[in-house]
């Protein structure tokens, strides 16, 4: 047996996607995934695509809701599913290609170490791809949530990350939306989580993203003064 899937036995781990409008890649992605030696959970956040068919047809355990609540509503009602079903680690992906699935096992070794609670995938350590505005929203955001943590995150706002039981039962999550990512890593480093980053390929394509920049990083210092005063 390699060391890579003696990681993924003992790991006790499971794929999570949350994924909307996905139906182009979600199959796919699902598959390469699967291919990993790994179950995948995918959440559709009540697409009108045929993201959840794709999704089943290709392996994944579809939950399928009914109204649309954002990336963080779906991710969450994913991670107390994934928890309940027992599993120990849950490697969270988005649906839109943005993840290489061949990159999983970076992840399972890094978590075999036994050294971290959370791993963090890293795209900035060769950003090739990454639109300039977004490279440097992503530089800004990672400063202000490593000052708010008090712990260094190079790349705050990469989707692509390996969470274990424990910083899911210490941490209370409430964020519907995108900035749910940014809700994790401070909240896990205020819990005393171990947080270790690793990196990981940066795969760019604008037209698949749902973020909308404005009201985006709106909620998003909405959401930090949230955290400012609940630490007050």
């Amino acid at each position: 047996m390699s060391s890579s899937e003696s990681n993924r036995r003992s790991l006790n781990a499971v794929v999570l996607i949350p994924a909307y409008q996905a139906q182009a890649m979600i199959g796919s992605l699902v598959g390469q995934a699967a291919a990993q030696g790994l179950p995948v959970i995918v959440v559709d956040d009540a697409s009108s695509d045929q993201t959840s068919q794709r999704a089943e047809e290709s392996g994944a355990r579809v939950i399928r809701r009914q109204v649309n609540g954002g990336k963080g509503r779906a991710l969450r009602e994913g991670l107390e599913h994934a928890l309940k079903a027992g599993y120990d680690w849950i490697l969270t992906m988005d649906a839109d290609g943005q993840h290489l699935p061949s990159e999983i096992p970076r992840f399972l070794e890094a978590a075999a170490q036994g050294s971290a609670d959370l791993i963090l995938g890293n795209r900035m350590e060769n950003p090739k791809g990454m639109p300039l505005d977004r490279r440097l929203t992503n530089w800004l955001m990672s400063r202000i949530l490593s000052s708010v943590a008090g712990q260094r995150f190079p790349d705050t706002q990469c989707g692509f990350r390996l969470i274990g039981r424990r910083v899911l039962e210490q941490v209370d999550l409430d964020r519907d939306r995108f900035e749910i990512e940014s809700e994790l890593l401070v909240k896990s480093a205020w819990a005393g989580a171990r947080i270790v980053s690793i990196p990981v390929s940066s795969v760019y394509d604008r037209n698949t993203s749902f973020i909308r920049p404005g009201r985006d990083t709106l909620r998003f210092f909405r959401f930090l003064f949230g955290l400012w005063k609940s630490r007050r």
